[in-house]
């Protein structure tokens, strides 16, 4: 692309960005905070947040798994060969 074009897009861009009908928050902030609607998107962060650590949790939980299992079959593996077991 040409510098002209893109100092060119990019003054557009901030032309846009300080446009005061874009920097007004959505409609949903200028209701009351004690709304059904308030409540719904509450309870639909809340719910979003869950479905997040529940993947999020399932997913340490498994490498918890392989390592507590990588470390019972080394020990298993050193009491067989009479070998300690080091820490790496």
């Amino acid at each position: 692309m040409k510098p002209t074009l893109i100092k060119t897009l990019l003054a557009l861009a901030v032309l846009v960005c300080c446009h005061p009908a874009t920097a007004r928050a959505c409609a949903a902030c200028y209701g009351q905070s004690d709304s059904p609607m308030a409540k719904g998107f509450n309870w639909g962060i809340v719910s979003l947040l869950a479905v997040v650590l529940s993947v999020l949790g399932g997913i340490a939980g498994f490498f918890f798994y392989l390592a507590r299992r990588a470390a019972a079959q080394a020990a298993e593996h050193a009491v067989a060969n009479q070998t300690p077991v080091t820490a790496h």
